[in-house]
């Protein structure tokens, strides 16, 4: 009798998404992400989430699948890849019966599904209490206590300032200048000039305030409120990190490998399945 992998549906599927679907992926979960209609992931290398736009999208040694429909899943994970379903609300739960749910959407607010979703559901980062709507909470927060495991109280509140790297930070993030429709000028992936023209919103130029490489920019034709994040600007001028999997995401990951595998069912699972 062939027994299948422990499946975690894991909503959102951003670049921090992305780090916990390797860890869980690699060690041997399955991983469905549940997405909206038009996600707002702006490192789209690495971002399973662009499967939606694409149909399929590499990330590593990840393969990401959009998925029609619930049904559509199992075929797309046996042959190998993540399947990348639009769900805003994660209604496919009923019809998988997950054996963890991760919210990664980092939408900083609390949960819109009940704690017995799943049998065991992590929040990452702030807008989660562990406990009382989520069962545990890996902290996202840059530091000592970045991807430790909470199993009681709050994850370190939002601060609002991206984490300092090579001595920028709200630069970093790159925010709309206007309301309106957002329609990138440059191409990800590349090397950018101080003072360039990344993209324009409702005719207002958005310019970088640094050297750096450019990891991140929206989709064009969407519309954007001032203010929002709509891209990554790294000062490391190093192109390889534009493709790679951050330390971060991964390290978030691995939190969450953690919280999945103190529970016995999904031990008892995963062993089944790799006999």
């Amino acid at each position: 009798m062939t027994h299948s992998p422990p499946l975690v549906l894991l909503r959102g599927g951003g670049d921090l998404a992305t780090g916990v679907a390797a860890r869980l992926w690699r060690s041997g979960f399955w991983v469905v992400v549940v997405e909206i209609a038009q996600p707002l992931a702006v490192r789209r290398l690495v971002s399973l989430a662009e499967a939606v736009y694409e149909g399929a999208v590499g990330v590593e040694d990840l393969r990401g699948r959009r998925a029609r429909d619930a049904e559509a899943v199992r075929t797309i994970l046996e042959q190998g890849a993540i399947p990348v379903l639009i769900d805003p609300a994660a209604d496919s739960r009923d019809e998988l019966t997950p054996s963890a749910i991760v919210d990664a959407r980092m939408t900083k607010s609390a949960p819109s599904l009940p704690m017995d979703s799943a049998p065991i559901v992590v929040g990452l980062g702030p807008g989660f209490e562990a406990g009382v709507n989520v069962h545990a909470i890996v902290e996202t927060h840059r530091g000592h206590r970045m991807g430790r495991v909470l199993w009681e109280g709050a994850a370190q509140p939002d601060t609002g300032v991206p984490d300092r790297v090579h001595g920028q930070d709200l630069d970093r993030v790159l925010r709309s200048p206007a309301a309106g429709v957002f329609e990138p000028a440059a191409e990800i992936g590349t090397l950018v000039n101080s003072g360039a023209v990344l993209a324009r919103v409702d005719g207002v130029a958005l310019v970088a305030a640094f050297d750096g490489a450019l990891r991140g920019l929206l989709h064009g034709g969407m519309e954007v409120q001032a203010g929002v994040k709509v891209g990554d600007l790294d000062p490391r001028n190093d192109l390889s990190l534009c493709n790679l999997i951050s330390d971060k995401s991964l390290a978030v990951g691995g939190g969450v490998l953690e919280a999945l595998l103190s529970q016995l069912s999904i031990r008892q699972q995963l062993a089944a399945s790799s006999n």
